[in-house]
């Protein structure tokens, strides 16, 4: 069990990752991500994965604690967008750090049945849809961790690298 106590998305990964990396010795990649919305200054944040306290324990009751919270806000105001970090730490002690960010909208009901988490009610601009409404391989180039992974392997290898790798 690793404890996750930082206060944002990039101490979380490092976190994560020097803890595999002390006990392996090896080449240790993780990811934090979490869902960041405007009109709840941030939240869920890094509390994505538990939000609502020990009454959610199904993506489902998150799903519905965070429609509550946002019943009064408007439309134009329900901005919101995914967010991961990777974090690389080698056996010599580098660490390479990448965010990765997907735009997107907290609608007022689910759409679609793919995904989990906040997919169902996440609208992602670049989609034109919610993440639950995406084919894996869709959400694959668009999503957050996407986007991370192209910026971590652009920091590790350099632009032509990645153009290799994707």
């Amino acid at each position: 069990d690793i404890v996750e106590d930082g206060d944002t998305f990039a101490p979380n990964a490092l976190i994560k990752a020097k803890a595999v990396w002390e006990k392996t010795g090896g080449i240790v990649l993780a990811d934090d991500s979490g869902l960041v919305i405007d009109a709840l200054n941030g939240e869920p944040g890094v509390y994505s994965a538990r939000y609502g306290g020990p009454d959610c324990i199904s993506d489902s009751d998150r799903i519905n604690y965070l429609l509550k919270k946002l019943e009064n806000v408007p439309e134009g105001k329900r901005t919101a967008k995914f967010v991961s970090v990777i974090t690389l730490v080698t056996p010599d002690g580098k660490e390479i750090v990448a965010r990765g960010e997907c735009p997107g909208h907290i609608l007022f009901e689910r759409h679609g049945n793919g995904g989990f988490g906040y997919d169902p009610v996440f609208f992602a601009e670049d989609a034109g849809c919610t993440f639950a409404e995406l084919a894996p391989e869709q959400k694959n180039q668009v999503s957050h961790r996407a986007r991370a992974l192209r910026a971590f392997v652009e920091k590790a290898f350099g632009t032509k690298k990645e153009k290799e790798l994707c």
